[in-house]
């Protein structure tokens, strides 16, 4: 299947936009609204208008796009009631997706490769994020005399969960520094107020997690970070190009028997994206639910401007990002062979595509 495949039905309908006649009094006034208002492109009837979304640590900077949907009621503008199920990290958020319990994850780009190398065929269908925001941090506690990598042989690594984008990120770094996975121990920590617990009780050693946790912890100056992809410079040193993170995907089968809702979905985001792009610290803080700034805004408003950059503009997931991150899976996950994995099936901008048009994102 094609990045192309997908096909909307009813295309013939899209250009007809239903005027009640009553509201105009004559064909001139009529003709004058039409010109001023020119009709939107009309969606398709949603196949289904409850969806279930997975996310694992949605107070995570990493889904703030998502939040900023449900928040400013972009998903019920497009005729969705949404649920959000949070689970402590992305591994989690996938296999209540695998179950049945849930429609869509919000998560990361690359497990729809991991999932693909185990014949389990899901898509990406719109970004949220155009870098991962992970950073990997030291404990200045326990290990104050760390010089590189190597040093992490033997330690605990804290995690969001085992298997998550947090844990391949350490994987990835540990690997090209020679340690293999089952070298360190990899702990399940979550993403906010248990990852900082677990770090400052000495309970690991290091942290690889997103924000606002890791910029907390390195402004009091309990870690020391060693590999940050919060930036896009940082992204790139760490995986040589750009590298898709956050982003909602859902099995195949979901988005061919229900395009319209997975167009409704990706509309919301895209909206949220674009909201994103011109908000404001008092935007930020009215928008974003108390719990996620664990008790100092401040911070958490630092962390939003170190990933700002981060945060995807448009929704589409770029080719050569979908490259860099089948090479940087397959460098340290055996079960991985590019030459195996078809790319073009992991992902589709079609209905980001539309959505872009939509908003003028």
């Amino acid at each position: 299947m094609s990045n192309h495949s997908f096909h909307h039905p009813a295309v013939a309908a899209r250009a007809v936009c239903p005027l009640r006649r009553r509201t105009f009094t004559s064909l001139a006034v009529l003709a004058a609204a039409s010109i001023a208002a020119p009709c939107a492109v009309a969606q398709g009837k949603l196949e289904k208008t409850r969806v279930a979304i997975a996310v694992g640590g949605k107070a995570a900077c990493y889904h703030l796009p998502l939040t900023i949907a449900e928040q400013l009621g972009y998903f019920r503008a497009e005729g969705l009631e949404v649920d959000i199920a949070d689970f402590a990290g992305g591994m989690r958020a996938l296999q209540v997706v695998a179950a049945g319990s849930a429609d869509v994850v919000s998560g990361a780009f690359e497990h729809t490769i991991n999932l693909q190398s185990k014949s389990q065929f899901y898509q990406a269908f719109v970004l949220q994020g155009r870098a991962p925001q992970i950073a990997l941090g030291v404990s200045t506690k326990t290990m104050p005399g760390y010089k590189s990598l190597a040093d992490l042989r033997g330690k605990k690594i804290g995690v969001s969960v085992p298997g998550s984008s947090t844990n391949m990120l350490a994987s990835l770094l540990l690997s090209r520094a020679g340690i293999k996975a089952d070298e360190v121990n990899f702990v399940g920590v979550g993403t906010a107020a248990s990852a900082l617990a677990a770090m400052r009780s000495g309970q690991v050693d290091a942290l690889s997690n997103a924000d606002p946790v890791m910029t907390m912890l390195e402004q009091k100056g309990e870690v020391r970070i060693v590999a940050d992809t919060r930036t896009l410079k940082g992204t790139l040193a760490v995986f040589g190009g750009t590298m898709p993170a956050a982003c909602l995907y859902a099995p195949v089968e979901f988005l061919q028997k229900h395009p319209n809702t997975a167009q409704a979905l990706a509309n919301a985001i895209v909206h949220g994206l674009k909201w994103l792009q011109t908000a404001g610290p008092g935007d930020i803080i009215k928008t974003v639910p108390e719990s996620y700034f664990l008790g100092d805004r401040g911070l958490y408003l630092a962390s939003f401007n170190k990933v700002r950059e981060a945060i995807a503009l448009d929704g589409l997931i770029p080719e050569d990002g979908a490259k860099t991150a089948l090479q940087a899976l397959a460098s340290f996950e055996p079960t991985v062979k590019p030459d195996k994995i078809a790319l073009g099936r992991t992902y589709t901008n079609e209905f980001a595509r539309r959505a872009k048009d939509k908003f003028k994102a």
